[in-house]
């Protein structure tokens, strides 16, 4: 497996690998109206205009997996369902730290939904902190939708 830089070619990838995780953990989830607005279309436009801040893990040349980094949140991290278990998103997790560490942040932090109880232990195994309750403002083309999350944070560097 390899971590690199997403290049445009990946956006369509990316975008499916995204839309069928984020409908495996969301659907049934998150409110009707996130729901609604999330279709193929806006994943690929997400997926494209996310290229800048993306790393994506492939096997064998083929892209697996991806994680999007905004500033100190991990933004996105997505695996695609027949990788699930194999390692990839530890390591894709992994390098996210180490980017927002590079970009000075001493801590990093995440937004998973509650109920998607298979994320929130994988981030728990991996030294992240549950903070609790927060309302996730999810962006959309209609305005911001919010959504009940739980917020994780972990500390990524420190000058000792």
């Amino acid at each position: 497996m390899t971590i690199r830089t997403a290049v445009d070619d990946d956006a369509s990838t990316i975008a499916a690998i995204w839309e069928a995780g984020w409908r495996d953990a969301h659907l049934g989830n998150v409110p009707d109206a996130l729901a609604r607005v999330r279709t193929t279309a806006t994943f690929v436009t997400r997926a494209r205009a996310s290229i800048p801040a993306t790393l994506v893990a492939t096997s064998d040349g083929v892209v697996v997996g991806f994680v999007m980094v905004d500033h100190d949140e991990l933004a996105q991290i997505y695996v695609d369902a027949r990788h699930r278990g194999s390692g990839v998103a530890a390591v894709l997790l992994d390098a996210a730290e180490h980017v927002i560490a590079a970009s000075g942040y001493p801590s990093a932090w995440l937004a998973v939904i509650a109920p998607n109880e298979r994320a929130r232990r994988f981030y728990q195994r991996n030294g992240w902190l549950d903070d609790g309750d927060f309302v996730y403002r999810a962006a959309t083309q209609d305005g911001a939708v919010d959504v009940p999350s739980r917020r994780y944070t972990k500390q990524v560097w420190t000058d000792s």
